[in-house]
């Protein structure tokens, strides 16, 4: 076959274009740091890395969704725990009423406390956090304890639907506390009838209300115990999925990210040819005419 000068000049290009196109390549993977820059460069890389993004986005929507339960418990453990303060002071003041050596102005002076820690209650009860009432189920936007301009109770509406989230894929944690094991009407009828007591200095009413006390103080007790339960296990959960991000990112990131030594080996390869291809090429295309009649 003869080879012509045309097609010494047209392999001469097409050499330079694939090397062109390799120094591209090489560069833009230099400069982004990924092994691809278009879903055309390695289809089977790019349906893999679009898997563990998906991956990576749900594992992060799952941890917030954790602080948000966190949220929930965090506020409900505190109040709980004030609660639990609240109706202790109550005890105390009970027994200390129950004391034969009181007598009734002394014991009218503590009806007036009394009725402070109640109202106390009335507001842990109504506690709001970013604008949610998280003592009242799914009905967040509605107060559960309604007072009128005295601070005597109105209503009583406890909704005792259980706020789930999704905090992991197919599990779902209750955040709220069942307001009614707490704050319900034995509560506040209990606390009415040692103030009625109090008011009129019956000293065996007095004494039946330290037990009253007593079982509310269990009844939040068990609550807040079994908050405490689901508190714990949302930490496994939280530690499970810090463990999935971790490695759905490094899978990701193998997938995805460039090894830069061996890009820039590459690169400087790569230029090292393509100065050769050109000078090779330079030599092809320099002869001319003039230069054979010289």
């Amino acid at each position: 076959m003869r080879v012509t000068q045309g097609m010494l000049s047209h392999n001469m290009m097409r050499n330079l274009s694939n090397s062109n196109a390799k120094l591209d390549t090489y560069m833009n993977q230099v400069s982004t740091g990924k092994k691809i820059n278009r879903p055309s460069d390695d289809p089977v890389t790019a349906m893999k890395g679009m898997n563990y993004r998906s991956q990576v986005t749900e594992i992060q929507q799952f941890q917030r969704n954790t602080n948000e339960v966190h949220n929930w418990m965090d506020n409900s453990d505190a109040a709980l725990d004030q609660a639990t303060q609240a109706m202790q002071n109550l005890r105390e003041l009970a027994l200390q009423a129950s004391n034969d050596t009181y007598n009734a102005d002394e014991r009218e002076n503590m009806q007036e406390e009394v009725e402070q820690i109640k109202e106390h209650l009335i507001d842990i009860a109504n506690t709001n956090v970013n604008g949610k009432y998280i003592f009242n189920g799914t009905n967040t936007d509605t107060k559960p304890i309604e007072v009128n301009e005295d601070g005597e109770i109105v209503e009583i509406d406890l909704n005792d639907e259980a706020v789930r989230i999704e905090v992991a894929d197919g599990t779902k944690l209750q955040a709220n506390v069942n307001s009614g094991d707490v704050f319900n009407d034995k509560l506040f009828g209990d606390i009415d009838g040692f103030i009625d007591a109090l008011d009129n200095n019956e000293q065996p009413t007095i004494e039946q209300s330290i037990e009253s006390m007593d079982d509310n103080i269990n009844n939040t007790i068990n609550a807040r115990a079994d908050l405490g339960a689901r508190m714990n296990r949302l930490e496994l959960i939280e530690n499970r999925l810090n463990d999935q991000e971790i490695v759905a990112t490094q899978t990701m990131s193998e997938n995805e990210d460039v090894d830069y030594a061996k890009a820039i080996t590459e690169l400087i390869t790569q230029e090292s040819l393509h100065r050769a291809a050109l000078s090779a090429g330079a030599r092809i295309v320099q002869p001319t005419l003039m230069d054979f009649l010289r």
